[in-house]
């Protein structure tokens, strides 16, 4: 099965610019309710995931850093705590489900490392899980 079936479009995901504030960082993603958010290069290439906890720790250890002087702050240098990685559309299966495994989304890049869409784990638990109770069902 192609990896394109569970994609979720560029266009339906919040992402932040590798440019962005902290402060945006932080907006973004309570308005999207999310835990972590693809970042983007100024060529829309996936460069990184950052997550809450990256946030946070960042907060916490940075003097000065507070959130009404967050807008002053780069995500640029913030320090990850662990590398989300990414897949190509043309992928297997096999590569999606290795990373699905331990991130809650796959960012997925064209053949040029363009960012163009998620492939979010509960997508792919779903799916799995319909494909389980057909089975049993016949």
């Amino acid at each position: 099965m192609n990896i394109a079936f569970f994609l979720l479009p560029k266009d339906e995901v919040a992402f932040l610019k590798s440019t962005s504030t902290i402060r945006q960082a932080l907006e973004k993603l309570e308005h999207h309710r999310y835990t972590a958010i693809p970042v983007l290069d100024e060529k829309g290439r996936y460069s990184e995931t950052l997550t809450e906890g990256d946030l946070l720790w960042t907060i916490k250890n940075t003097p000065g850093l507070t959130f009404e002087t967050s807008h002053r702050f780069s995500i640029s240098g913030i320090q990850k705590d662990r590398v989300i990685k990414s897949v190509y559309i043309n992928a297997e299966m096999e590569d999606l489900l290795s990373l699905i495994a331990t991130q809650n989304f796959v960012p997925v890049v064209d053949d040029q490392g363009v960012f163009i869409g998620i492939v979010r784990r509960s997508d792919i638990i779903e799916y799995c899980s319909n494909q389980l109770f057909a089975i049993k069902g016949t």
